[in-house]
């Protein structure tokens, strides 16, 4: 049992064992969806040196040995998405991967598939629909091991954009960019669960999603946000220090220091006020540790 002393209060967890990597979105996968792939394709490809892919792979338990499901469940279209990843994964040099197609409640119970998550050194899960994949996959067997895993195992859970969203306890599953801080127009529900105190949006930066993080916080300043852009994440390890990877932005939004709002005050649809909102701005190899609310900049100008 760890023990953290966390402003006045004490913080109890189980030390994890896995590692979270949690993405925006828009994964350079390069162009695996075309018929003709030229041989040096790897040239025109960030990600086999610094992206996102590749550092899954590194940090997987058996490297490129790896034993990798990428599971579709989020997609409507996951017979196309999962083999761009098998792909993908390919070029890197990790070739056992397979796709897990779970697309329904009672799959999530099938001793088959639960024997193949078991024998599982990664999961990758897709982009889609949060809240079909949280709907498929709560609650059930698959869940419960999965969560068991992470928690126990070396092991790696990642996501990618509504894989990302529902990775949390706190999962936003709706919400216009535009009408983001008007009182309601955010929907929360839960999520996966793998990670407490956190509420995680995707495509952040690109689809302007800066209002739908302040109103997930402003609601309980205890969470803290994370807005991931596109080709952007975050490696978690020990279930709380935070290495921002991949070419984009990470922003966190810190609620803890909110002076005043008025969001209890006004009528469903109305704008909502908030004084001393925290941000902070990640790119790649910044930390943050979320037992002290620390950031590390990795190319500091003043160190």
């Amino acid at each position: 049992m760890v023990c953290v002393v966390l402003r006045n209060s004490y913080f109890y967890s189980m030390e994890i064992q896995g590692k979270l990597i949690i993405i925006g979105g828009a994964v350079d996968k390069g162009s695996f969806t075309e018929t003709n792939l030229d041989k040096d394709a790897s040239k025109n490809l960030n990600f086999f040196e610094t992206g996102i892919l590749k550092r899954i792979i590194k940090e997987s338990k058996n490297k490129e040995e790896s034993r990798i499901e990428v599971i579709t469940t989020a997609s409507k279209i996951p017979r196309e998405i999962g083999p761009e990843y098998v792909k993908a994964f390919s070029y890197l040099g990790a070739h056992n991967v397979d796709v897990l197609y779970i697309e329904k409640r009672e799959q999530a119970n099938d001793p088959e598939i639960l024997e193949r998550l078991k024998a599982a050194d990664v999961v990758m899960f897709t982009g889609g629909d949060q809240l079909r994949l949280t709907s498929i996959l709560g609650g059930t067997p698959f869940d419960d091991l999965l969560i068991s895993k992470y928690r126990n195992e070396e092991f790696i859970y990642a996501g990618t954009s509504a894989g990302a969203a529902a990775a949390s306890n706190n999962m936003i599953y709706q919400g216009s960019s535009s009408e983001a801080l008007l009182k309601g127009e955010v929907k929360i529900t839960s999520g996966l669960g793998l990670i407490d105190d956190v509420v995680i949006d995707t495509h952040f930066v690109q689809r302007g999603r800066i209002g739908r993080l302040f109103q997930a916080v402003v609601g309980n300043p205890k969470v803290l946000g994370i807005g991931l852009g596109e080709d952007t994440g975050l490696l978690i390890t020990n279930g709380r220090q935070m290495e921002a990877i991949g070419s984009g932005l990470v922003i966190l939004v810190d609620g803890r220091e909110v002076k005043d709002t008025n969001l209890t005050q006004v009528e469903l649809g109305q704008p909502i006020s908030i004084n001393h909102l925290v941000t902070h701005v990640m790119s790649q190899y910044d930390k943050f540790d979320l037992n002290t609310f620390k950031m590390t900049i990795h190319s500091s100008q003043y160190v």
